[in-house]
């Protein structure tokens, strides 16, 4: 009898993506596959059907519409080889492995050494795509053997004992014997040194494209680790900085926060499932974007801090754009818009155009505003967003009647919309409370009448 609760369970985005763990990287990408359990194990799971595998540095992923799971690497404890016959020619491809199981038929997820009364059961996976299977199982004989989920363990553990030691009783003396700065001396001595070896650090990373890229998890790390000093720090130390270094920190954040994808989506990792993994992704990273932006951002914007990201694995702008085209077929909370004028950007489903209407009409109402207008720069400082995304606003509240545009060597003004309120059978009729008697008055105030 099959069991439910067999696998761990895993995290999606609302694109569908995995959510990974600590420093975990995706490695490659199997679809249409199928796992099984042995059928000479006295316990056995639910078979799991058509779903898509991804080999990461700690666990196999298996994502499908009904259940996303997890085979965790530590798990494991044999590979079996692959063995070519005359049968295996007419038969889908196999990779067939050994786990490790409790006693109450879970896959093992701790440490071994902690768990007692624990068994084996062989898994089968079933490619049932053309994929390259031989590659993916090289790659899982290479993350298994690499054994990062213990690195990952190790530097987690080593942190929190160097906290505590730290935190200790220490006195005035170091481990070695040395005397210990105390007080404000030794903070900046503190800081004096962990900003040398983040200098070190970035000298070695750029010295060359081949140690940029061996470096570039370590710098994405490295980044992170200092944003959230900043972001912790930023609190506690308002009463003792003036403007100008709170505004240097916020910027620094904001550059931090736009450094680095640990794992990013790539045509190795992927294979022909590429394009539609890249979408997911992005689908997950314009969502801090969009919100800086009131929703809206231009497609060249995302292309630039989608790069930038990603850091050495690049994207031409042909692959962002296929990206971006294929979130109409999945159910992600993010669309692609192309305006009248051409201009292409990413936008919230939960935009409206009524809403950003309703805005602009309260600000070209104003009494300053109906006698000399609004120009891009006007609404985009209305708005929130920028000037280029403003103009595309105006012009299309223009088309649907709510604007009238005028063409001036200063550029353009926009101008509320008053023929609407004029009825042909009398011209000279104004309605009272009306936005046509606003404008009489303001024109009247003004002697412009």
């Amino acid at each position: 009898m099959g069991s439910n609760n067999f696998f761990p369970a895993v995290s999606v985005t609302s694109s569908g993506r995995p959510v990974l763990l600590p420093n975990e990287v995706e490695c490659n990408l199997l679809s249409k596959v199928d796992i099984e359990p042995n059928e000479n194990d006295a316990i056995s799971f639910t078979p799991l059907k058509s779903g898509h595998l991804i080999l990461t540095t700690h666990r196999l992923l298996f994502l499908s519409s009904e259940k996303s799971v997890a085979i965790p690497l530590s798990a494991i404890t044999h590979i079996f080889s692959s063995k070519r016959s005359l049968k295996s020619v007419f038969h889908s491809p196999r990779i067939r492995f050994q786990v490790s199981v409790t006693g109450d038929n879970r896959i093992l997820d701790s440490d071994p050494v902690r768990v007692t009364n624990t068994h084996s059961v062989v898994i089968t996976v079933i490619v049932r795509d053309k994929g390259d299977w031989e590659l993916f199982l090289a790659k899982l004989w290479e993350s298994w053997r690499g054994r990062a989920w213990e690195t990952t363990s190790e530097s987690v553990s080593g942190t929190g004992s160097s906290s505590v030691s730290g935190s200790g009783y220490g006195g005035l003396y170091g481990s070695d014997g040395s005397v210990r700065m105390v007080g404000v001396a030794g903070i900046l001595r503190k800081e004096q040194e962990m900003w040398e070896s983040t200098d070190k650090s970035l000298q070695d990373a750029f010295q060359d494209l081949n140690a940029l890229m061996n470096k570039a998890k370590e710098m994405v790390m490295l980044a992170e680790k200092m944003r959230q000093k900043l972001l912790s720090g930023s609190g506690s130390q308002t009463n003792s900085t003036n403007e100008e270094e709170m505004g240097s920190k916020e910027e620094m954040q904001d550059w931090l926060l736009s450094v680095g994808i640990v794992s990013p989506v790539t045509k190795e990792s992927a294979g022909a499932l590429y394009h539609q993994q890249l979408s997911r992704q992005l689908a997950d990273f314009v969502k801090i974007p969009l919100e800086r932006s009131g929703g809206m951002i231009n497609l060249i914007d995302v292309y630039c801090l989608f790069n930038r990201a990603r850091g050495t694995a690049l994207i031409s702008p042909d692959d962002l754009l296929q990206a971006c085209s294929l979130w109409e077929k999945f159910d992600v909370p993010v669309m692609l818009r192309k305006f009248d004028s051409g201009v292409r950007v990413i936008q919230n489903k939960s935009h409206s155009d009524e809403e950003v209407f309703a805005r602009i009409k309260a600000l070209v109402t104003k009494p300053e505003t109906l006698q000399t207008g609004i120009s891009a720069s006007d609404a985009a400082m209305t708005l929130g967003i920028a000037p280029a995304m403003a103009k595309e606003h105006l012009l299309t509240a223009e088309s649907k009647g709510l604007l009238c545009r005028d063409i001036s060597p200063d550029g353009f003004r926009f101008y509320i919309n008053l023929f609407p309120e004029i009825t042909l059978d009398n011209l000279f009729l104004m309605k009272d409370y009306s936005i046509y008697s606003s404008w009489v008055k303001a024109a009247s105030a003004s002697g412009l009448r």
